[in-house]
């Protein structure tokens, strides 16, 4: 049916065919029919759809037409071989729009299975074989761009393959700045697990902080405090979620300080005299050594001079959490030097005085779960130990100049030794780069005999790879983060130095060497100065002397610029003046002292010339008790002459 019409008829129930409809014959007043009584319009729908379709035709070919032209005007004189298929391709657009003319006036059952839209360009084939063609015109003869540029792809896979089987490639040593920290041994550097920031300790008792994102290229730390006062320190770590610090000093009592420097905890100290260890809740004699835990955040762990390796949890400060005590061969007590966890966390490994490794199960505490004697000479402090990232192999470094490294599974000799490396501090760190293939540590040198030296050995081969000579003074402690790619030197004359590569680090040292330094802020200054003399004006100057005559008159008039001096005191003295030999009371005491001839060898004459005197004319004491004072009677002359005539034995001892 070509057309389809929409018609609503009066429909008279009379009219409809009685066998169809029986007994229904109100139906359509029912329904609401009988009141509709004229034709709806007449739709042609084949008629809309081929007026659009039409119509869709003629604007893709007027679209098509404007981009050859366009595409013509481009190329120009360059692209005279590319016009042909152009040609070619009006030439079929041309016969598709003929065709489809044709089509047009061809019966309606045709149109149905014609396409609609634009015809599809020649030059373009079919979806699925479209992988190898390039998008656009032709390419000229002769080109080879693809060919080059996949030369250079293959070159640079072949780099970056040179890059990962050479370990030595990544080491970012390209370029560095330095950290002043003071004058003093850097003996501890520690870096949060996110890079920002860095804290370096040492001898000077002087704790920094370095905010490497709010530095400029002025480098200064943004805070300096003392945490543990006159004493040195030992270790600094950030805990695994980077909020707090561990601070192990000369003392016996462990610090924690938060990221900004503030105490949150401090261990409690041990009783000194008790004899065996594990009955004190914490240290007793000075620290060496310490570290957090690789998994648990609340935990770390500390050694001591006193002969033991204790775990703190940092919710309870009051005790200690477990004990473990090196004993020697002999079943000595033994001073662990420094101690650390494996990177799971399940083993704890101290490094001895008399050159043994002694390493223990986190949960079990008495009994070493690996053992070796003789790792290192005997009185030489073991300075660092360091577990690789598989927990399987541990690298040690001694007093006696050397570096080795273990299998833990086949603990009884090592693997691989390096000696050479002079070593004159107690805490010379070694560590596995970040990728596991190499080892580095630092060497130490006299003063004014060399330079420390940063040094790189093959984990595999174990020879040395690379160096870095780092300054005049030894290199004391170093470790490389493995987000930033970057490592951070401490040095013995108080340098904090940071090497990095620009292209294969991240942030960290890259943040502040781009900032330019800040200007200080100075004063306003006049720009001019301005003498300001207040009594230079007129009404406040004094007048000006013009005669000394005049001057002389004034100070006849003035009693105290007039008067004479005194003379100087001849004879005994006047005036309350004494005289000329001496100035003073005391002078004039002893000048009258020097001077009276009074014998005083007999007292009692002495004062009985006065008792006449004293008789008559009462002043000071006697008219005080003139009614109550008893007549005294004094001794005669003769009594004592008889007293001389008394025997021996009768005279009073003295």
């Amino acid at each position: 049916m070509s057309k389809v019409t929409f018609a609503f008829e009066n429909m008279d129930p009379k009219k409809v065919d009685e066998g169809n409809v029986s007994g229904d014959g109100d139906i359509g007043s029912i329904m609401g029919f009988s009141g509709f009584g004229k034709k709806a319009r007449t739709f042609d729908l084949e008629a809309i759809f081929e007026q659009t379709r039409r119509t869709a035709i003629e604007r893709s070919h007027h679209v098509l037409e404007e981009r050859e032209k366009q595409m013509d005007e481009e190329e120009g004189e360059s692209s005279k071989s590319v016009k042909p298929p152009l040609h070619s391709q009006r030439g079929k657009s041309a016969a598709a729009s003929s065709r489809v003319r044709d089509s047009e006036s061809s019966s309606d059952s045709d149109s149905d299975s014609e396409v609609i839209g634009p015809p599809v360009p020649p030059q373009h084939p079919a979806p699925e074989d479209d992988d190898d063609e390039l998008v656009g015109p032709p390419l000229p003869p002769g080109y080879m761009g693809s060919t080059a540029h996949s030369d250079d792809d293959e070159q640079e896979e072949d780099n970056d393959d040179d890059d990962d089987d050479n370990p030595v490639k990544r080491i970012p040593g390209s370029h560095e700045i330095t950290l002043q920290h003071g004058t003093k041994t850097v003996s501890a550097l520690g870096l949060d697990p996110s890079g920002a920031r860095l804290v370096s300790g040492g001898y000077d008792f002087d704790v920094r902080f370095w905010d490497f994102a709010g530095m400029d290229q002025a480098l200064q730390a943004f805070r300096t405090l003392q945490p543990c006062e006159s004493h040195q320190i030992k270790s600094l770590q950030y805990s695994i979620t980077g909020d707090v610090i561990l601070v192990v000093s000369a003392n016996a009592q462990a610090k924690v300080l938060d990221r900004d420097g503030f105490n949150v905890m401090e261990c409690v100290k041990g009783d000194q005299y008790i004899v065996d260890m594990a009955n004190t809740k914490g240290h007793t004699a000075m620290l060496n050594c310490g570290c957090w835990h690789p998994k648990i955040k609340e935990e770390f762990m500390t050694c001591s001079n006193d002969g033991t390796v204790r775990t703190w949890d940092l919710k309870s400060e009051k005790k200690h959490k477990s004990v473990f005590k090196p004993r020697s061969h002999q079943g000595k007590k033994v001073t662990p030097t420094c101690c650390t966890y494996s990177r799971d966390g399940k083993l704890i490994a101290a490094g001895c005085q008399d050159g043994t490794i002694q390493i223990w199960d986190r949960n079990l505490s008495v009994h070493t779960k690996f053992h070796c004697r003789q790792a290192h000479a005997v009185g030489s402090d073991i300075s660092s130990l360091s577990f690789s990232y598989d927990s399987m192999t541990l690298a040690s470094r001694g007093g006696d100049d050397t570096l080795k490294i273990w299998d833990i599974r086949n603990f009884r000799k090592p693997v691989n030794v390096a000696t050479g490396l002079t070593n004159y501090f107690s805490m010379t760190d070694c560590f596995f780069s970040p990728d596991d293939k190499l080892l580095v540590t630092g060497t130490s040198v006299k003063k004014d005999e060399g330079n420390g030296k940063l040094v790189f050995f093959d984990r595999v081969s174990f020879q040395k790879a690379y160096e870095i000579e780092v300054t005049n003074a030894s290199v004391v402690r170093c470790l490389w983060h493995p987000k930033l790619n970057q490592i951070m030197v401490g040095t013995g004359n108080g340098l904090v130095k940071v090497y990095y590569d620009p292209v294969k680090s991240h942030r960290g040292a890259k943040l502040c060497v781009v900032k330019s330094k800040r200007k200080e802020k100075h004063a306003e200054t006049l720009t001019q100065d301005y003498v300001i003399t207040p009594h230079a004006l007129p009404m406040f100057r004094e007048a000006r002397q013009r005669s000394t005559r005049k001057q002389l008159e004034k100070d006849r008039l003035d009693p105290k610029k007039s008067h004479k001096p005194e003379p100087p005191v001849s004879g005994p003295g006047r005036g309350g003046r004494v005289a000329a030999h001496g100035g003073t009371l005391s002078s004039f005491i002893v000048k009258n002292i020097a001077l009276d001839k009074t014998d005083d060898s007999n007292p009692r004459e002495a004062i009985l010339r006065h008792a006449k005197d004293a008789s008559e004319n009462p002043y000071w004491i006697a008219p005080a008790y003139k009614q109550t004072q008893p007549e005294p009677v004094f001794a005669d002359e003769s009594e004592e002459e008889d007293s001389d005539k008394e025997p021996e034995w009768k005279k009073r001892k003295i």
